[in-house]
């Protein structure tokens, strides 16, 4: 999409009511998952999923699947990225001011520790975020309605 296209698309997305822009955002949503790849299902129960498709998962990926009505989606859980934590530490100036270090940490064995642990069994989906964020939205709406 060309990005006069999508200058288009923020414009009108900026012109409608935040409630609207929510609603359009999942239509869109919707429209672009029901026209990308077909995924038959083998007699077995499996989905088979097509070789490119295929060659962006890689091991240890891990999806949050969401199913309502007639779909499934899956929505790849976002990692840590460790790599960038080290060089975002490693570049950082050391500080000057004895107070604020921390004597004898070690952040290593705090990697390994993170990466060790078992994952959070009440992890929200990214569903439920949504549907957090919504209704926060909706609530500083209504005050803001009722002082007005």
């Amino acid at each position: 999409m060309s990005s006069r296209a999508i200058a288009t698309l923020v414009e009108i997305m900026e012109s409608l009511p935040e409630t609207l822009q929510d609603r359009v955002v999942e239509h869109l949503r919707e429209y672009i998952l029901k026209s990308n790849i077909t995924v038959p299902v083998n007699p077995d129960g499996k989905l088979e999923i097509p070789a490119e498709i295929e060659a962006q998962l890689k091991p240890g990926d891990r999806y949050a699947v969401t199913v309502t009505g007639d779909s499934i989606v899956f929505q790849k859980v976002a990692g840590f990225d460790w790599e960038e934590l080290r060089r975002r530490r490693e570049s950082l100036q050391p500080d000057p001011n004895p107070l604020t270090k921390v004597t004898g940490f070690d952040w290593e064995e705090w990697e390994r520790r993170i990466e060790a642990a078992s994952p959070d069994p009440d992890e929200l989906t990214m569903e439920e975020i949504c549907e957090l964020v919504r209704e926060v939205r909706r609530e500083k709406r209504s005050e803001i309605e009722s002082h007005q």
